[in-house]
């Protein structure tokens, strides 16, 4: 029997790969490592892997925007992407590297810019936070990092303490900013990644646990293809894949569904109109986000997340709020609806 492929933002030792072993069992499913999120959101829709895990907010540093702006498909490349799950996983950054050869006549700790391990006060930041933890070597030496974006923000504390004005590259994921640095044979660059990831490449712990909060933790979503029968209008009977026939509203706080719309912009009350279809079938909001639509300036797209699953037919609360929303607002995509997981 063929194993189903699931396509992952890689390399292997990622946060996502992390999140697709704790959704999928390897002696079951194919786990395969992408280049970058669109990847993942590609192979899905080309039916080149049956599900996709993909990272879409973090606790400390908010919505990661890639993802989002693949969702909100502005030239309409992955029509059939539908969200079917999520996962939570928590996420302690290292900064990993070369740790510098030890020296009998010097502390091996860097102090800088002080042994308080307090950032210099700015004008702008008159009262900087503490990091959480030291360097536990001296990293007077590294002169480039490497890592995920997403991973900058959540760092802030430590590096605007320790490495302050050090060139920073973007990498696809955190794992990859690890591999990155372990090709620099001078030690000068380092990386923000995981500490699988210092064991995959061989690289040093120059410091751990640099995050700024102890219980950062980011959700990724698992995806997969939309089914003929799932149409987004609710003109014809919708037919969920993952959902059995007779369900009902009784369980709406262990679902999450998540639909992105736009409005008419010199319409006023528009948007109050769009986000008020849900109050009156009592789908509490969890989560709002916005991304230019790329119409015209200033005109958004809303991602508008809730509690609540779609029914078969057009039955149910969901099913009737998507159907005012389409009365009130210019444009909607339902994205799918899956079993609500505990936070990390």
């Amino acid at each position: 029997m063929t194993q189903e492929t699931v396509a992952f933002l890689g390399p292997r030792a990622s946060y996502t790969h992390q999140a697709a072993l704790d959704s999928f069992d390897e002696q079951k499913y194919k786990l395969r490592p992408v280049v970058n999120i669109e990847d993942v959101f590609a192979a899905v829709q080309h039916d080149e892997a049956s599900y996709g895990v993909v990272p879409v907010e973090n606790s400390s540093n908010g919505a990661v925007i890639f993802t989002l702006d693949l969702f909100a498909d502005l030239k309409d490349r992955y029509p059939d992407i539908l969200i079917c799950g999520e996962a939570y996983v928590r996420i302690q950054h290292c900064l990993l590297g070369r740790a510098p050869p030890k020296s009998p006549f010097a502390s091996d700790v860097l102090s800088s810019p002080s042994d308080s391990g307090a950032a210099t006060p700015t004008l702008d930041s008159p009262d900087p936070a503490k990091p959480q933890t030291k360097p536990l070597v001296n990293i007077s030496h590294v002169k480039k990092l490497y890592s995920h974006p997403q991973a900058w923000g959540q760092c802030k504390n430590f590096l605007n303490t320790y490495l302050k004005g050090i060139e920073r590259q973007d990498c696809s994921s955190t794992s990859r900013a690890a591999e990155e640095a372990a090709k620099d044979e001078t030690g000068r660059s380092a990386a923000i990644s995981s500490a699988t990831a210092a064991k995959l490449h061989g690289l040093d712990f120059l410091a751990q646990g640099i995050n700024d909060f102890d219980d950062n933790t980011t959700r990724f979503f698992v995806l997969r293809r939309r089914s003929s029968s799932e149409m987004e209008t609710l003109a014809d009977s919708f037919s969920p894949r993952d959902f059995a026939a007779g369900a009902s509203d009784d369980d709406m706080d262990s679902y999450k569904s998540l639909v992105s719309f736009t409005v008419e912009e010199h319409n006023p009350g528009a948007l109050a109109d769009s986000l008020g279809v849900f109050k009156p079938y009592r789908l509490n909001l969890t989560s709002v986000n916005t991304r230019p639509s790329g119409v015209e300036k200033w005109n958004y797209i809303f991602f508008v997340e809730f509690r609540g699953r779609r029914l078969e037919g057009t039955r149910g609360a969901v099913n009737s709020a998507l159907r005012d929303l389409g009365k009130v607002a210019k444009s909607w995509r339902w994205l799918g609806s899956w079993q609500s997981k505990p936070s990390a």
